[in-house]
């Protein structure tokens, strides 16, 4: 429910009161008790976010953050494969290769 500003006419007296929307607006003063009270128009209400900020995430359920961590743990260890000492590695040059038994070295 919204919160309206009312200004008396007669006293000056402004105050803010809590009502429905479809409530007709108030005319008798608390003020003065004359019947000039007057709705005001507003700007409306404004958000104001304090704090670090507000994501989609921050409301999500503990069982949508728990699949989560596993998931994000499980992608992140499969993108690391383990090396083994004894395989070649891929950017290590080929080792040179004897010549053939059958063919000798010119001097």
């Amino acid at each position: 429910m919204p919160t309206y500003d009312y200004r008396c006419e007669a006293c000056e007296h402004t105050l803010e009161i809590f009502q429905k929307i479809t409530e007709s607006p108030k005319k008798k003063c608390p003020a003065c008790g004359k019947a000039r009270l007057k709705r005001l128009i507003g700007g409306g209400a404004g958000f104001l976010f304090k704090g670090s900020g507000f994501y989609l995430t921050d409301y999500r359920s503990d069982s949508y953050k728990k699949s989560a961590e596993s998931d994000s743990s499980s992608s992140s260890a499969a993108a690391k494969p383990t090396e083994s000492k004894d395989a070649p590695k891929k950017d290590a040059p080929a080792p040179k290769s004897e010549a053939p038994a059958g063919k000798k070295k010119a001097k």
